[in-house]
């Protein structure tokens, strides 16, 4: 039987399939999944997965073949790059080391595994393609409209949609024709008629003035014989900024514009560039009269240009399209998915209201929009609000929109079923009113659209407890949401920004869920060219918003990020491009805000959005309030050091490393002179300014009980079983709890229904994750309820200490199964997809026996840790394990019996 597994080429993903034979040639299939055409650097990461159902396989050498045409890969010929047999065990972080590659060349390549169990057979042939390399590749200019045009409100800063076109002809036989596009803010692109590729709200998003994505797309099947026609849509996106009136705060970056061109090669070797100039047309005066991702779009269908995508459409009347001035940031391939509509949600109901109003109720908050059909006459307009909830009167509840309008609208051309969804809008929202629908609306007649980067779900789990298999649904629900090409907040009101606060630890807990590798490293991207030449980072990135504040935990999420793709992908590459720019941060903030007792003093904004004491207390008031702690900044900047401490050695900076670490040691005392209280205690005593110096190993060793002392009280006696922790200490409350050997307070605090709690949003209708943890009461100025900033390390602890899946060596080529079996949890059963293949960790306890099934993919290992002090309870496979040979007793710690193992699948019983 074939098992089918993914695997990364630095932006690129490969499918491989590996079959058992004796004399156990392994044969590896390889397919790409995304698009290839879009490798910008020279030493592309290459990698393989191996699937087999023997025990303990490791791959012990490996021959890779690049060549430059399929021809010669079959034929082994390396001309690019033959690498030889190599021994190593290296599967998802092999280098290119062949020649240079050069704009547009065409790559293939395949893989030979050699291991302990016998050879392989050649993987089938896969392949990529560089992209534009220079500058000087790009020979068209960019046009648009650089000022406003009669159509759009320069007063309200509303613009109309941009339709650009030309017609040409292919006189030649086409071999291959590839285009290249780069559409500001985002664009739809036609050829012939045809929409070309099934992305929406492209390009991704970036601060347009550092670095621009371009998109790319082989088109040789869609053209025809003679005339083409090409047509390009551009809306506003983040380019034309949603709100002009602050640009003390909101960056801009000019008008709609386009930089375009489609490279045709013939059979006869000959090439053509077709490119924007001045010889293409353009138009406002088009059906999408205004869109806005925060206000919503509107489209007249009356105004229909109707065959403008096709050849022959009488464009006479048509602008010509000006030159205009370039964007000036560098020109990249987006190597991470595009958004799409990933999945279709049927409403749950449709309510009829008065004043010929519907409302929708599509049962779960999501991001996306409407697709409507719908019948009526000329003219007659429907208009569709969108909201996250309900007032108590069954009406629309918008105010946590602030002054975003979330509303579309569709003018019908009147001319029997039409069918319409908006194209540069998207919206957060589970309800949708209806206004001015003609007929009798029905829930046939509207789909939801569920809009978010093609990312793959890569994790799964599931549990004995309701409320945390719902908390983990919820947690998916919203992640999704507020994937746009960048993390953003939330998918609702006037903000949607890439709040770097928001993801410290909860980007690695989204990792477990989704593959976000390339996603992330993306945003490192954008962090990095955000930071300003004196080293300040920004608390958003890209710094769509003005807001340098200078804090430590919100910038700290840049070096903290990294740190979470090194350790789940092994790729090194990530730290030693961003040392860089951690290191010039690092010395800013030192420099500029350590005071004379040596401490941190600059913080922003506290433990942000921690509780209210009680639901009632927090009734009706705003949470956007700042309690800076120097506690918190001094604290963060230590944790931060160790991380460079690591990153000095990794990147052999060995001169760093000794001045990290003395930095480090002088910090530790500064801090514990100056907020240590004697008493156990640290600060004010919260629970947050006591969490952060235990986990980040800032308390002393004889002072250490007494600390997990006062936590567990502050959770036990005064919270009684909650947490009161805001998104700084949400952050590491798990984990810091159950390596106090306190995971029955965890699972306590995950499993609450009670105020506050994340069961506590489920029993109040959440779907998704609350921005408050009394987001149903507190005022409405800011009470998103689709975030994921309070899910803090929630994620990590489900895979990591409840599942026990959680990388020790190499992204995951050696696994630490170490699960918390705590009491009251009667089963877990987790899934994760990593480099090497998927893990399974599914255990349950029945009376008085644990059942575990452990699953490690090829190539990789785990080190097992049995619950019990007597390795004589313990049989696998109904065989007592020390009579197994492919396994090891390693010894016993603190109750467990730790088992190394090798791949395969095992199913564990221990008696206890």
């Amino acid at each position: 039987m074939t098992k089918s597994t993914f695997i990364w080429i630095m932006g690129l993903v490969i499918i491989a399939h590996n079959l058992r034979a004796a004399p156990r040639a392994i044969d590896l299939r390889c397919e790409l999944q995304t698009n290839p055409t879009d490798i910008t650097i020279q030493e592309p990461r290459l990698g393989w997965k191996i699937v087999a159902d023997e025990r303990r396989v490791m791959q012990t050498a490996y021959r890779i073949i690049v060549s430059s045409s399929l021809d010669l890969l079959q034929e082994d010929v390396g001309d690019l790059w033959d690498s030889g047999k190599i021994t190593s065990s290296n599967s998802t972080a092999v280098l290119y080391a062949g020649k240079d590659l050069s704009s547009r060349t065409g790559v293939f390549w395949k893989v030979k595994t050699f291991t302990n169990v016998g050879e392989s057979d050649w993987s089938m042939p896969a392949s990529w393609t560089m992209g534009l390399l220079h500058y000087k590749d790009w020979t068209g200019r960019w046009i648009g409209f650089d000022k406003y045009q009669q159509q759009d409100d320069e007063a309200t800063g509303t613009l109309a949609a941009r339709y650009l076109r030309k017609e040409f002809t292919v006189q030649k036989k086409v071999k291959q024709a590839t285009a290249y596009i780069i559409g500001l803010g985002l664009y739809e692109w036609y050829l012939n008629g045809k929409k070309i590729g099934d992305q929406v709200l492209a390009p991704a998003p970036t601060d347009y003035t550092h670095n621009i994505k371009y998109n790319v797309f082989d088109v040789t099947q869609q053209l025809q014989e003679g005339k083409q026609a090409l047509g390009v849509v551009l809306g506003n996106g983040r380019f034309y900024a949603m709100r002009q009136a602050k640009p003390y705060k909101v960056k801009t970056f000019g008008f709609p514009k386009l930089l375009f061109q489609l490279l045709l090669t013939y059979t006869d070797g000959s090439v053509e560039v077709i490119k924007t100039d001045d010889s293409w047309k353009g138009t406002t005066d088009g059906p999408i009269v205004a869109n806005n991702e925060y206000d919503g779009e509107q489209y007249d269908a009356r105004k229909e240009l109707t065959g403008w995508t096709k050849i022959g459409y009488d464009d006479s009347r048509w602008q010509k399209a000006e030159y205009v001035q370039e964007p000036g940031g560098n020109y990249e391939a987006q190597r991470i998915g595009h958004m799409k509509v990933m999945q279709d949600l049927q409403p749950i109901s449709v309510l009829k209201k008065g004043s010929g109003k519907y409302l929708l109720d599509f049962g779960q908050n999501f991001s996306g929009w409407v697709k409507m059909r719908v019948r009526g006459k000329r003219g007659q307009q429907v208009t569709l609000r969108f909201a996250e909830s309900l007032t108590e009167d069954g009406n629309l509840f918008t105010t946590n929109l602030r002054d975003a309008k979330a509303t579309d609208v569709y003018i019908l051309h009147g001319e029997g079923e039409e069918i319409w969804e908006p194209r540069f809008t998207y919206h957060g929202f589970r309800y949708v009113e209806v206004e001015g629908y003609p007929g009798n609306a029905q829930k046939a007649d509207f789909i939801g659209r569920f809009v978010y980067d093609d990312i793959e779900t890569v994790g799964h789990f599931s549990s004995s407890n309701s409320v945390l298999n719902q908390i983990h649904k919820n947690a998916w629900w919203g992640i999704a949401s507020n994937y746009k090409g960048m993390p953003v907040d939330c998918p609702q009101r006037n903000e949607r920004q890439p709040w770097l606060g928001d993801r410290p630890m909860s980007a690695y807990g989204e990792n477990f869920l989704f593959d976000n590798a390339n996603f992330y490293a993306k945003w490192l991207e954008d962090i990095r060219l955000s930071q300003k030449e004196d080293g300040a980072i920004p608390d958003v990135a890209p710094a769509f918003w003005r807001y340098y504040s200078d804090n430590i935990s919100w910038p700290g999420t840049y070096i903290m990020v990294a740190d979470m793709l090194y350790q789940q992908t092994a790729d090194a590459r990530i730290v030693e491009k961003h040392y860089p720019a951690m290191k010039k941060w690092m010395h800013y903030m030192r420099v500029r805000y350590m005071d004379e007792s040596g401490i941190l003093t600059k913080d922003s904004y506290g433990d942000w959005c921690f509780p209210p004491a009680t639901i009632e207390e927090g009734r009706g008031k705003i949470a956007d309030k700042k309690y800076p702690s120097a506690l918190i900044s001094s604290a963060y900047y230590y944790y931060l050091l160790q991380r460079m401490v690591e990153f000095s050695v990794l990147t052999r900076n060995e001169q760093d490393s000794s001045e990290f670490v003395h930095l480090a040691s002088q910090l530790k005392n500064n801090f514990n002179r100056k907020f240590y209280k004697g008493n156990g205690s640290y600060g004010a005593n919260t629970l947050t300014d006591n969490l952060l110096p235990m986990r980040f190993g800032i308390v002393t060793e004889n002072e250490k009980e007494k600390l997990a002392q006062r936590i567990a009280a502050i959770i036990e006696k005064e919270n009684h079983g909650h947490l009161s922790t805001g998104v700084v200490g949400t952050q590491w409350i798990m984990r810091t709890l159950t390596d106090m050997g306190r995971a029955d307070l965890a699972y306590r605090i995950a499993s609450n229904k009670t105020y506050p709690s994340w069961g506590y949003m489920i029993e109040n209708g959440a779907t998704t994750i609350w921005e408050l943890w009394n987001g149903n009461t507190a005022h409405p100025k800011m009470n998103s309820q689709n975030h994921v900033m309070m899910l803090g390390d929630l994620l990590i602890w489900y895979y990591e200490n409840l599942a026990g899946i959680k990388s020790a060596q190499n992204g995951f080529q050696v696994v630490e199964m170490k699960p918390s079996f705590v009491e009251g949890l009667d089963h877990v059963d987790a899934r994760y997809k990593g480099l090497y293949g998927e893990i399974v960790s599914s255990w349950k306890k029945i009376g008085n026996t644990l059942q575990w099934t452990i699953s490690i993919p090829a190539n990789s290992r785990a080190n097992v840790f049995l619950p019990t002090n007597d390795v004589h309870t313990i049989s696998e496979g109904g065989k007592q394990i020390t009579k197994h040979d492919d396994m090891e007793v390693l010894g016993q710690e603190a109750g467990t019996v730790q088992v190394a193992i090798g791949s395969g699948t095992y199913h564990f019983i221990v008696t206890r």
